[in-house]
């Protein structure tokens, strides 16, 4: 069964940090190139960044270059998002999504089912 878990999500101040999880289960993630995005109420989803199965940072979205990045502990089949300085608008529902390779359409690959990120104070 090809499943994405993602964790992680919670209410934090703005400047904090928070660190997103993406479990893989079903195939082996290593072997994706792996994108998040985010929607927030309203408004369309959008990409935030995506990596190449080489590790190769493929696209950061103009709103978190610098703050946010990737991390990958293939031992375990996960995907970090590192969130630091987090602002208001940066809440959101986020989602990792594998893909072949970054680029592709949003409505193919595997999706996971989303966590909130809220961040006020």
């Amino acid at each position: 069964q090809v499943q994405l878990v993602e964790s992680g999500g919670d209410l934090v101040q703005p400047g904090g940090s928070l660190r997103l999880s993406c479990a893989a289960s079903g195939f082996i993630s290593a072997d994706y190139a792996i994108g998040w995005f985010r929607q927030a109420p309203g408004k369309e989803r959008e990409a935030v960044l995506c990596i190449s199965k080489g590790n190769r940072i493929e696209y950061y979205a103009d709103s978190v270059e610098g703050r946010f990045t990737i991390d990958r502990d293939n031992a375990k089949n996960t995907v970090y998002l590192q969130m630091n300085s987090l602002k208001a608008e940066d809440t959101a529902v986020y989602y990792c999504a594998a893909f072949r390779y970054c680029g592709q359409a949003m409505g193919t690959g595997y999706w996971g089912q989303g966590t909130q990120v809220t961040v006020s104070s």
